[in-house]
């Protein structure tokens, strides 16, 4: 059964424009069809079509489905965009799949890329997380500069990973705990530059590898998100 997006309030979803047109036009939705609705915020709702009109769609949620999404840690990736938008799409598409509760984008030293097409990204994930059947979308922060998000408090363990010789760094297996919120600093091909790694540092992120091979960006994002999934999991 397809999952689609909408606004959800008591038993009732209203599926708007673009998500109402592929239900309709695409589909060939009817009247009278059941489908699953999420608010992207936790919800999942199974339910009936009840009325079609040109700018949205309306449901009659019949029964909620059990989110299994619940975790006991928070993931967030902060990402140097690679060059090739391809890549970073990749990342956002399988991050989403296998469990990522927020993304931003981080302008480095060494960024080949200096501007995302940040909706382009949003749809990317939703549309992972309809696919997936996901009830929870990542928040995805637009770019940022690094020396600005290095500045914000954190709550969680901050980690930053960087192949530069000059810094301690410990094995990522090391680190690694269950039950944890993390966020975990991935730079571009280039790394961070010496002076991001002694700020992060100052700021108390701790330097990490992620192993002996050297990795794309978007390949070392991607290995970090499915330790910390795969280490909730076991």
């Amino acid at each position: 059964m397809q999952l689609y997006i909408g606004e959800i309030q008591d038993k009732t979803a209203v599926l708007l424009e673009e998500e109402s047109r592929h239900f309709s036009k695409v589909t060939r939705g009817k009247i009278g069809q059941t489908i699953l609705v999420t608010d992207g915020k936790g919800k999942i709702g199974q339910g009936k079509v009840t009325e079609i009109h040109n700018k949205y769609t309306v449901v009659e949620i019949e029964e909620w489905l059990e989110n299994q999404e619940k975790r006991n840690f928070h993931l967030h990736v902060a990402i140097a965009p690679t060059k090739n938008m391809d890549r970073l799409e990749f990342f956002l598409e399988k991050a989403t799949e296998m469990g990522i509760d927020e993304i931003t984008l981080l302008k480095t030293f060494h960024s080949e890329r200096k501007n995302i097409k940040w909706e382009r990204c949003e749809k990317i994930i939703h549309a992972a997380c309809k696919q997936s059947l996901k009830a929870n979308f990542p928040i995805l922060h637009d770019l940022t500069p690094f020396h600005e998000f290095i500045q914000k408090e954190q709550q969680a363990t901050a980690l930053i990973a960087h192949c530069h010789p000059d810094f301690e760094r410990v094995h990522f297996k090391e680190i690694e705990q269950k039950n944890t919120d993390y966020l975990i600093l991935i730079g571009p091909e280039g790394d961070f530059s010496k002076e991001e790694i002694e700020m992060a540092t100052e700021k108390g992120f701790k330097g990490i590898s992620l192993g002996n091979q050297r990795l794309r960006t978007e390949t070392a994002a991607l290995n970090a998100v499915f330790a910390v999934n795969w280490l909730n999991q076991s």
